[in-house]
């Protein structure tokens, strides 16, 4: 890359640190460090939201080059489905409950040791080890090295520091620079593409069969795993945060609203862009590079700089809000009662720290995004999704006393289905064909239907 490519994404990394400092008023005060004193107005709610959805555009990518246009039918149309659920069923009671997160909103409804438990599972689901790798392969490509452990660490200290400094307010200002160059930066690489690929119909003539197959050349059951996996939305600590964080219950229903349509059209733009790629880099070695690859090829010296400094905004955004949240969760909701004698804000960070350790460590484990986003969905989210509802529904409440099982079984259930084939001589992706997550997602069912509690929740 050229020194004026380089020092474009230079001045945004700064851009980041200025904006996480300025007027930082977030000193001692617990609601103001966690939902920005619960202020949000509705463009600042649509920026952050649908900026950090899209953390992982280097695993859609990916998912795009393997899988073709089953991308969008298993990465967008679900989560447009369940994120519309969302806004109407539970944004506003999220807006109106007084709890700051999930852990404390489970922890008030059921009491016992439910809070500590969720929080231990909602830590590892908003591990940002997925977005943490995704930076490291693309300073790869800037720096022109292959010292990916070195880059990981470096990505995850660099964001512990100015999100623990700026807390969410930070994580909100960030996010309304990076969703612009979002958009900006892939209209760009779409309109070159166009330009020197040819258009649209005859780069869809020119893919292979399998790319315009709507499950991929799967089985169908995979493609519905990945629909079920959307149901993340219904647990997602992000969706919470933000909900939580809007100035109002209308501003949270009808903030999600919006974010789905722009959700749409970034969805479509991202997918056909990926396709051409597909379509005219055929010997690409490494299918999460296909938008960098891109960029190398069809962009000159400073605009190529500006699609990478997209890249990067658009990671960067999903980054610094899981690693907060993760940090938040470690450090407030399971360390608070045991460490009274610390700040909240303090123990927040230490979380913050704690978690980009042990994102360090998933991505040494797991260096694929589709595999830590999949592992991670199929074994927390059945054991999350219905306790989660049952804190806004008293259709999904659990008994007191079953609610730690209700948590942990299915997680163990799907975890332990997950490794028979590992573990075993048994060959196959799933054991007997049967996904973990369904395993799990039975398990959990099959709990409720036993525990259910029909006392409505006031």
């Amino acid at each position: 890359m050229s020194w004026f490519d380089l020092l474009l994404i230079s001045f945004y990394l700064v851009a980041l640190i200025i904006l996480s400092v300025r007027k930082n008023r977030v000193a001692g005060n617990e609601e103001q460090f966690l939902l920005s004193g619960r202020s949000l107005t509705l463009p600042a709610f649509i920026a952050t939201l649908v900026s950090t959805w899209y953390g992982g555009i280097l695993g859609v990518g990916e998912f795009t080059w393997l899988y073709g246009i089953s991308q969008w039918f298993a990465m967008g149309l679900p989560y447009y489905l369940f994120a519309l659920l969302f806004a109407v069923f539970l944004a506003g009671k999220v807006r109106n409950n007084p709890a700051m997160s999930i852990p404390e909103a489970i922890f008030n409804r059921y009491g016992n040791h439910s809070g500590d438990v969720s929080s231990i599972l909602i830590f590892l689901l908003t591990n940002p080890a997925p977005y943490i790798l995704m930076v490291a392969l693309l300073a790869q490509i800037i720096l022109g090295t292959e010292t990916t452990l070195l880059l990981t660490i470096v990505v995850a200290l660099f964001s512990a520091i100015y999100v623990s400094y700026g807390g969410f307010t930070a994580v909100v200002r960030t996010d309304m620079l990076q969703v612009i160059l979002m958009y900006g930066g892939f209209f760009m690489l779409f309109g070159f593409a166009w330009n020197i690929w040819g258009d649209p119909i005859s780069m869809w003539h020119s893919l292979p069969d399998l790319s315009k197959d709507p499950t991929g050349g799967q089985p169908i059951s995979w493609l519905v795993v990945w629909f079920f996996i959307a149901m993340w939305t219904f647990v997602d600590p992000s969706f919470h945060q933000r909900a939580a964080a809007a100035k109002s219950p209308q501003i949270a229903k009808r903030g999600i609203i919006v974010s789905v349509c722009l959700w749409f059209v970034f969805d479509f733009l991202t997918l056909f862009t990926a396709l051409y790629g597909v379509a005219n880099l055929p010997n690409l070695e490494r299918a999460a590079l296909v938008f960098p690859e891109m960029a190398q090829i069809l962009l000159p010296s400073g605009l190529r700089g500006l699609f990478f400094l997209t890249l990067l905004a658009t990671i960067m955004s999903s980054l610094d809000s899981y690693l907060f949240l993760s940090g938040q969760t470690l450090g407030r909701d399971l360390l608070k009662h045991r460490f009274t004698q610390y700040a909240v804000v303090n123990l927040t960070r230490i979380g913050i720290g704690i978690s980009a350790v042990v994102g360090i460590i998933m991505v040494w484990l797991m260096p694929s995004v589709i595999e830590i986003w999949y592992t991670i969905g199929s074994i927390l989210i059945p054991g999350l999704l219905i306790p989660v509802l049952g804190v806004y529904s008293h259709h999904f409440g659990i008994r007191k006393r079953a609610i730690i099982p209700q948590l942990v079984i299915p997680c163990l259930v799907a975890l332990g289905w997950l490794l028979i084939p590992q573990l075993t001589d048994i060959a196959g992706a799933a054991f007997l064909s049967v996904e973990p997550f369904y395993m799990g997602l039975g398990c959990a069912a099959f709990l409720f239907v036993l525990h259910r509690d029909t006392d409505p929740v006031t």
